[in-house]
């Protein structure tokens, strides 16, 4: 029960607190960019099963690759790309935090 509230949580509820707090001038389009960076589970349909509950997605999909991750610090660290490397990063936290309750 905890795992997907955990889950869930930190994908919907971290960006829009981190946008409220961190961009308050734009901070509902702020919460959209880190929200969409939901889309990056399309790599899940590479994956054969598609989805599997008992594997852990960081390091397994390609978008959650160390590497890919590596890249998304860098976008944190770019003025202009930085919303969207903090969605990106709050979403690998979500999985990671995943992996650790399975």
């Amino acid at each position: 029960m905890l795992q997907p509230i955990l889950h869930y949580g930190i994908h919907f509820l971290v960006p829009i607190l981190i946008a409220y707090l961190f961009f308050k001038k734009n901070w509902k389009i702020a919460a959209l960019i880190m929200l969409s960076a939901i889309i990056i589970d399309l790599d899940h349909l590479l994956a054969n099963p598609i989805f599997d509950p008992t594997r852990c997605s960081i390091n397994f999909h390609p978008l959650h690759s160390y590497y890919a991750i590596g890249v998304y610090v860098v976008l944190t660290i770019i003025k202009k790309t930085r919303i969207i490397g903090l969605g990106l990063l709050i979403h690998m936290l979500a999985d990671w935090v995943d992996c650790l309750l399975m």
